[in-house]
């Protein structure tokens, strides 16, 4: 009898341990579970910028398809991009010039979906036409409008064209068009 007590006892005490024991890998199972699950950072901005070689003059008053590259890696909605993914998106009128707006982007072959715009690229005087060059232009066809109106009144002196040289070059210079210009790796951050 005692042998059975003795017995017993043990396999009570061993029954207790095992039941300590599994609850308590019970309970610290249910406490990893309950952990909040680690996320991954998530970007909030895409550093990007323009792949084009050559410098775009942009209207503002259109859309232009060009891609931006990932300049430094991110993840997005779970997503990697790494240095180099490709951008898909378009350039699209906005108040005081342009904003690119993403649709895509390209990670190892495969497009994936995303929504991304940067902030307003602000629209300048066309470089192209504020050139010394161009106000000489724009002074010669002045002057020679000064010199014509000059005859027609009956005053073709030098003031006449001078005056109509520099009405010609203000005139060119102040009505220059107004463009975005993009250069060739110019930075552009997007916004998620």
């Amino acid at each position: 009898m005692q042998f059975q007590r003795s017995t017993l006892r043990s396999a009570i005490a061993a029954a207790a341990v095992g039941s300590t024991l599994l609850l308590g890998a019970t309970s610290a199972a249910d406490r990893a579970v309950a952990l909040p699950d680690t996320a991954i950072a998530q970007a909030a901005v895409i550093p990007t910028s323009s792949v084009q070689q050559e410098t775009l003059y942009l209207n503002t008053d259109r859309a232009y398809s060009y891609n931006l590259t990932v300049e430094q890696g991110v993840t997005v909605n779970g997503l990697y991009l790494p240095p180099g993914a490709e951008i898909q998106g378009q350039y699209v009128p906005a108040e005081g010039g342009l904003r690119y707006d993403a649709s895509s982007v390209i990670v190892d072959g495969r497009s994936y979906p995303l929504n991304a715009s940067s902030a307003v690229i602000e629209d300048i005087k066309d470089p192209r036409d504020t050139t010394a060059g161009s106000i000489a232009e724009d002074a010669g066809i002045g002057a020679a409008g000064g010199l014509v109106l000059g005859e027609i009144l009956g005053d073709a002196g030098i003031g006449a064209i001078v005056g109509g040289a520099a009405a010609g070059a203000a005139t060119g210079n102040l009505t220059a068009d107004r463009v975005v210009v993009v250069e060739p790796n110019q930075p552009i951050s997007l916004y998620l």
